[in-house]
């Protein structure tokens, strides 16, 4: 090869890999304006149970905070179904662009995978963390036809009663995991009754369908400050501000019981971080709003934010934990 053809394929070459990364930076340039311009149209908010829920009230109240600041609407969307997996399917399927993103919680993206037969996600792969929203409590309740005033009347009712009907927002929710440690952890023979949602659980147990049930407290504490339903005790490691005088499990006499349940947001997996900060931000100034933070409380929610990283980081941590207590419970769901 002579001087001028090395000069000369130097040359082409040179002009291909231009022409190549002008080719690049076109295709790139509209993707970072899209990026740049989120939100430019309404933010589907997919809630993966039934209305009137916890996941519901806490999406709805977070929602209109966050159409302020992103100033555009998000729609709620209740998909209800399969202990939330298949609200969770439709946002794992979305195209990855911020427009559609789904309320997960301790149940749909840590829990379910070890629990149902088969999964139509992996919660693993197919989701992009975007950011806590906090957590909930849950409550043992009774309904008015069961006469029992407290967990120690409870207890001895069960045990010259076993198999009594306890009714849960879903199979492999939280509630559920909340019934298994109870009857592991008292000894107690109970029967699983999965409801699409919180709120067709708290007709039955109002009218006495069902004698009782674990249930996230935002959806039932209306229903018991009226007298409706009875708390027996909180599931989680401290008393609820929302029922300061009902005790957590452990005070009623099973020591080490804890169960709280977290929730957040995800998107489709390959959401771009630029896209995930800004919807992290927008969840992060709602949580902090005094007035969406005291009405979160006043309804047995408790809010608190967390980094895109950090949520990450927690969801993945909690399925290893999870897997392990699922497993040694052999909880199944169809």
């Amino acid at each position: 090869m002579t001087a001028f053809d090395r000069t000369h394929t130097t040359r082409r070459t040179l002009l291909c890999t231009a022409a190549a990364a002008t080719v690049l930076g076109l295709a790139a340039g509209p993707l970072a304006a899209q990026e740049a311009a989120f939100p430019a149209k309404p933010i589907r908010f997919v809630v993966p149970y039934a209305p009137g829920g916890t996941t519901d009230l806490v999406a709805r109240t977070v929602g209109a905070h966050m159409a302020q600041t992103l100033g555009q609407p998000v729609i709620i969307d209740n998909r209800a179904g399969a202990g939330g997996n298949i609200g969770m399917d439709a946002v794992a399927k979305a195209a990855p662009d911020g427009y559609t993103v789904g309320m997960g919680a301790i149940s749909t993206n840590a829990l379910n995978p070890h629990i149902y037969k088969k999964m139509p996600f992996d919660p693993r792969k197919d989701f992009t963390a975007v950011g806590l929203l906090g957590n909930s409590t849950i409550v043992l309740e009774a309904g008015p036809a069961l006469p029992v005033k407290n967990v120690a009347e409870l207890l001895a009712h069960l045990r010259k009663n076993p198999g009594l009907p306890y009714a849960t927002a879903g199979a492999g929710t939280s509630m559920h995991l909340a019934g298994v440690l109870f009857a592991q952890t008292s000894k107690t023979d109970l029967v699983h009754v999965p409801y699409k949602g919180s709120a067709p659980l708290i007709t039955d147990l109002i009218g006495g369908q069902v004698p009782i049930a674990f249930d996230n407290l935002p959806a039932s504490l209306p229903h018991i400050q009226a007298g409706k339903l009875r708390a027996l005790a909180v599931a989680g490691a401290q008393r609820s501000p929302a029922l300061p005088d009902v005790p957590t499990l452990a005070e009623a006499g099973l020591p080490d019981y804890a169960v709280e349940p977290w929730f957040g947001v995800y998107g489709p997996a390959g959401l771009p971080a630029s896209v995930a900060q800004r919807l992290n931000k927008a969840l992060a100034d709602a949580l902090a709003d005094p007035a969406v933070k005291d009405k979160l409380l006043a309804a047995g929610f408790t809010p608190r934010s967390a980094s895109v990283a950090d949520f990450d980081a927690l969801t993945k941590r909690e399925y290893e934990r999870l897997g392990k207590v699922a497993h040694s419970a052999q909880m199944s769901a169809d």
